[in-house]
This record gives structure tokens, C-alpha cells and sequence, in this order.
């Protein structure tokens, strides 16, 4: 019988480890120092650093400093107005003209229709008319008349695709660049990226609908892989836009002060022994990025102080347009302080909550596009009053479209379409006034210049002054990207003037 070998026989050596595990472990070591070198040399170790690891002082480095961009541009800050459920491209701005000519008559194509094993009706013609607007002619629906009025500044994405046609994930692909949850989003990524511009107010914030978020919830505004402090801040748009930051009653702001300096030192004591928890990092910054925002944030929303022909001009005098008005006059606020990227929802909860228009597009759309149509118009009138239009993107779309035949006969509905839908940029350096791409004679499929959502992010950096090749997080062993490796993304140059 061979002999066992074991750390507790009389062969162990003073380790505890027998002869042959010594021998083993030796040369594993050896051929690992030979690995550190070649991994060296690739600077492997020098990305990591800059990537994740904390610098002097306990703070990552570069982390929520202001950035130069990789190049020079005008634009410096995002407002990304999410219709969140996804609008109908051919009742917004994709007119199809032959629907007129086969409403009502069964779809019999080779285009992929349909989701979910939901029944396909017949072809549908838009019920809302369309009109040329500005001196580009752009062709908008009556849904939107005031935001018709900035038709010359709208550069219109008529092809645009996507990998899904589930609501969780097509919001996750349109906001993180994958369907999977935990990867950053694209607020994240510009804030790694570029840094903010402000001590006092979060560099990344959200503001969703009263009637509740989408239905990934908080993986939307998530940091994913990088630090936490990345991640986006929930703002609320009544009241105290944080829970819990006002001082309580009887607490002075020294006795405060004193307070968050000694729980920061204990605090910090604690992260040297856990150098590598972003969570705890973000969490510390967090305590001291909230009492700064106690006047800050408390001022930023608090649209009283406006002018009275400024808030009629957000409709925040009508039920309809009141609550996404009031939030689009908090973004231009936040833009004026500094806030990289704003993260603005229409639509909540689910079916008729949202802009999803699978019973009745018709009334679906009538009122969402009511809710949103003045507040839009009006930001945009107060970005260029207030001299911030040049150096503010923004970005209207959804998760993706929908179809042009009818979800089932004699309903007005239409069923999820992310073969060909539509989105628009304006503002920074865009040129406005132009349609890019084009969908099939019905609307159903990309066939010009199709747009996938990985080119939308990529030129979306682009118009942020960042090379989306450029802009990387050293993640398992990864130059990670939030337009992936599955595909060559390309910036649609044609968007800007």
C-alpha cells in the first residue's frame, strides 16, 4: 500500500505542509512571479489603480473630480426625458404615409410583429395628423405642437434599434447598454468620466413619475461595477427633494458639524481596513455631500421663487402638465448649478401609467404627450434664455416603438416594436432640423441608417467631448465600455453641426 501523505504524519515540515505540498506551492509561486511580470509590463496593475483603488487621503482618485474631456466640445451637461412604456414612432415623428392606403387591412410582410404571443390585428393609420414645422419642414404629429415649435433644433432618429422587446430589460439596454442588470449607467459613466461641476448637489440625479418608476427600478441610475458614489440620486419633486436631510429640530448647525467631522474620522479610520468597498467609500461621501445639500438641494426645488410667466410657461398651473413641468423646471436648475446628468421619467408603474399603448394608443398617447408636450418646449425655451442651450444635450426616447398594425382586431392598441423606432437629440453641438434614417414604407423595420442603442450611447459621448472607445473601467480583467464588445459601435456624425 503507498504511503499517504498528510500535514499531521512525521514528514510535515515546521509550515504545517507536507514535502510534496511544498515542492507544489513553490513552483506555482515561481511561475506566478513570471506572470506579475509580463502583467506589469502591459501595465495591467497601472489601470487597475487608476480604475478602482483609493489614492491619498482615502479617496479614489478622480473620483467625482472634474474631468477634461477627451476632446474639446461645447456640450457639458445631459438631460436624458425618458417616456418610459415607449411611444409609437409612427404617431410622433415617423409619418407613413401608405398606412393611409392599407388601414384596416390584414399584415401578411416577412417583418417580425408581435410580442409575448399578443394577437396581431390589422395595419393601423395614425390618428393624429402630421405637419411640417420650422424652416427644416420637419414632419411632427399634433401630439406635440409646442415641442413643433423647436422643430429646427430636433434631429430626429428614425432607425433606431434594440435587442428586446421586454420593458426591464429594454430600459436596462437604453440606460446601462445591456440587458443585464449591474452594469453602469450612462449618467454613471459620465460622471466617471467627466467629474461634476458642483460640491454641493449630486452629480448624477433622477427624478421619476408620481406614479411610480420603471419597472427595473434603481438598476436604471445604477453605478454597476464602479464606486458607488457613481451611482444616481433619487430626487423627489414636492417637498424636501431627499429624505431626512433636513436638520432635526434643536440640533445647531456647529453641534451638527462637530458631529459629521467625528463620525468622518471614525469612518475613515474604518476604510483603511477596507480599502477595496466602494459602497463604504460612497456611503462616507454621501454623509458629507447631504449636509452641504441641505440648503443647496432645498433651493433647487423650490420653483416658488420663480416668476409667475415662468411657471405658467411650464404649465405648473395646470393639473395635467403640473408634476412634469415642476420637474422640468428643477432640471434647468440643476443644470444651472452644475449637475452633469438628469435623468427625467414620463410615465410610471405599468400599462396605461406609461406610454405603453397595448389597449388604446389612441387615449394612451393623448394624454402622456399632453402631460409632457408644454413642459419640454418650455425647457428648451428657458436652456436658451438662460444662455445654457449650447452646452446642454438632450436626449427624448423610450425603451423602444411599436408596431403599425393594431394588437388585435378592432383595437386601437399596438404591441412593442424594437426593430424601428424613434428618438431625438437637440442642443450642444447638434445639428437640428433633420430626420437620420429611415424605417420600411409601414414602419415596422430600420432600413436607412439603422441606429442600434450602443451607436446612440456612443454618440451621446461623443457629443459630451468622450471617445467611447476611450472612455473605459478596469473590470474582471476587462477594459469595460458601455457600448460592449459584442459590436462595432459607431458615432452617427451626421447628428452634429
Amino acid at each position: 500500500m503507498l504511503p499517504t501523505f498528510s500535514r499531521f504524519r512525521s514528514n510535515s515540515t515546521p509550515c504545517g505542509r507536507t514535502r510534496r505540498e511544498f515542492l507544489w506551492e513553490v513552483g506555482g509561486g515561481f511561475a506566478g512571479l513570471a506572470l506579475v511580470d509580463l502583467l506589469s509590463r502591459d501595465g495591467f496593475f497601472d489601470r487597475r489603480l487608476a480604475a478602482g483603488e483609493s489614492a491619498a487621503g482615502g479617496r479614489p482618485r478622480g473620483l467625482l473630480a472634474a474631468q477634461p474631456p477627451h476632446f474639446p466640445t461645447k456640450a457639458r451637461h445631459c438631460i436624458f426625458l425618458f417616456m418610459n412604456g415607449a411611444p409609437s414612432q409612427i404617431d410622433t415623428f415617423d409619418p407613413k404615409p401608405a398606412l393611409e392606403k392599407f388601414d384596416g387591412t390584414p399584415y401578411t410582410g416577412p417583418a417580425k410583429v408581435g410580442s409575448n404571443g399578443r394577437p396581431i390585428g390589422y395595419l393601423m393609420k395614425s390618428p393624429f395628423k402630421f405637419s411640417r414645422h420650422g424652416e427644416s419642414g420637419l414632419p411632427i404629429s399634433s401630439l406635440f405642437p409646442q415641442t413643433a415649435a423647436h422643430a429646427d433644433d430636433l434631429c430626429v432618429l428614425r432607425a433606431m434599434d434594440t435587442d428586446t422587446a421586454a420593458y426591464a430589460a429594454g430600459c436596462l439596454h437604453m440606460k446601462t447598454g445591456s440587458v443585464l442588470i449591474g452594469r453602469p449607467s450612462l449618467g454613471s459613466w459620465l460622471s466617471y468620466g467627466l467629474g461634476t461641476e458642483n460640491e454641493n448637489l449630486p452629480s448624477f440625479v433622477v427624478m421619476t413619475d408620481p406614479r411610480g418608476g420603471p419597472i427595473s427600478g434603481a438598476q436604471n441610475w445604477t453605478a454597476g461595477y464602479m464606486p458607488a458614489a457613481y451611482q444616481g440620486t433619487l430626487f423627489r419633486s414636492t417637498g424636501m427633494p431627499l429624505l431626512d436631510l433636513a436638520t432635526p429640530e434643536g440640533i445647531s448647525g456647529r453641534s451638527q458639524r462637530d458631529s459629521l467631522e467625528l463620525l468622518s474620522r471614525l469612518n475613515r479610520n474604518h476604510l483603511r481596513s477596507h480599502a477595496a468597498e466602494s459602497e463604504l467609500e460612497a456611503r462616507i461621501l454621501s454623509y458629507e455631500l447631504a449636509y452641504r445639500m441641505q440648503s443647496s438641494a432645498a433651493e433647487v426645488v423650490d420653483v416658488e421663487r420663480e416668476d409667475p410667466q415662468t411657471r405658467e410657461m411650464y404649465g405648473l398651473n395646470d393639473k395635467l402638465t403640473a408634476d412634469f413641468g415642476r420637474k422640468c423646471l428643477i432640471t434647468r436648475r440643476l443644470i444651472e448649478k452644475g449637475v452633469r446628468f438628469v435623468q427625467l421619467y414620463s410615465g410610471g408603474g405599468h400599462i396605461e401609467d406609461t406610454w405603453d399603448g397595448h389597449n388604446n394608443c389612441i387615449s394612451n398617447h393623448t394624454l402622456h404627450a399632453g402631460e409632457t408636450d408644454k413642459p419640454i418646449a418650455a425647457l428648451m425655451t428657458d436652456l436658451k434664455r438662460s444662455g445654457l442651450w449650447d452646452e446642454t444635450l438632450i436626449v427624448w426616447g423610450g425603451e423602444f416603438g411599436r408596431t403599425p398594425t393594431s394588437e388585435g382586431v378592432g383595437k386601437p392598441g399596438r404591441d412593442h416594436n424594437w426593430h424601428g423606432f424613434t428618438m431625438w437629440l437637440a442642443g450642444g453641438c447638434i445639428q437640428g432640423g433633420q430626420a437620420i434614417g429611415a424605417t420600411d414604407e409601414l414602419g415596422f423595420v430600420g432600413v436607412e441608417e439603422r441606429c442600434h442603442v450602443s451607436d446612440l450611447h456612443a454618440t451621446i459621448l461623443h457629443a459630451m467631448g468622450l471617445d467611447h472607445k476611450q472612455l473605459t473601467y478596469f473590470y474582471q480583467g476587462l477594459d469595460q465600455t458601455i457600448t460592449g464588445t459584442e459590436r462595432e459601435s459607431r458615432v452617427f456624425e451626421q447628428c452634429f453641426a
